[in-house]
């Protein structure tokens, strides 16, 4: 994976081949990047990145000036991982080792972009309740985005909030607000 633009613009990292993750994808995360570069002024916003997986989307943010990302995963390699990364870099990333669905019952963390990136295996239902959760405990800042990353095959704009999505491939962005 590299990043794309930014401080660490065109640095490659590589992650351990032991940890179960599916990074998203070069061209998904740019263009995923070209809409939020007209939403949001990265320097003065919050993230939380869920099932963060190898830290991919959030040293994109690193990269182009957030200061304030939160990392959760429940995979103790991915966590070490992104610390590694973090430190190395010296990026404002701090990582939660948690189950994600827990995390989202207990936090009170409200940040103003929410980015899930669950095993595209998921079922109907776990998908339904990152939203619910988020939305439930008031998660979001005021004009705060969730965005659920999923499989082509998985259709998310019944759930409450969904705003609109975006294809890329065989992955795709739901936008909830």
């Amino acid at each position: 994976m590299r990043i794309i633009s930014g401080e660490y613009k065109g640095r490659r990292i590589l992650a351990p081949k032991n940890l179960p993750v599916r990074p998203t994808t070069d061209m998904a995360k740019e263009s995923l990047f070209n809409i939020l570069n007209n939403q949001y002024y990265f320097d003065e916003i919050t993230v939380l990145d869920l099932f963060a997986g190898t830290g991919n989307i959030s040293y994109e943010f690193a990269s182009r000036g957030t200061e304030s990302i939160t990392c959760v995963d429940r995979h103790f390699g991915c966590i070490k991982f992104i610390n590694q990364i973090a430190e190395q870099f010296e990026m404002p990333i701090s990582s939660i080792k948690s189950d994600v669905f827990k995390f989202l019952e207990q936090t009170r963390i409200k940040s103003n972009l929410i980015f899930a990136d669950p095993p595209y295996n998921f079922d109907e239902a776990q998908f339904a309740k990152i939203p619910e959760l988020v939305f439930q405990n008031e998660l979001l800042q005021e004009n705060g985005t969730l965005i659920i990353e999923h499989s082509k095959h998985t259709d998310l704009s019944q759930f409450p909030n969904f705003a609109y999505q975006k294809k890329y491939g065989g992955s795709v962005f739901s936008f909830f607000e």
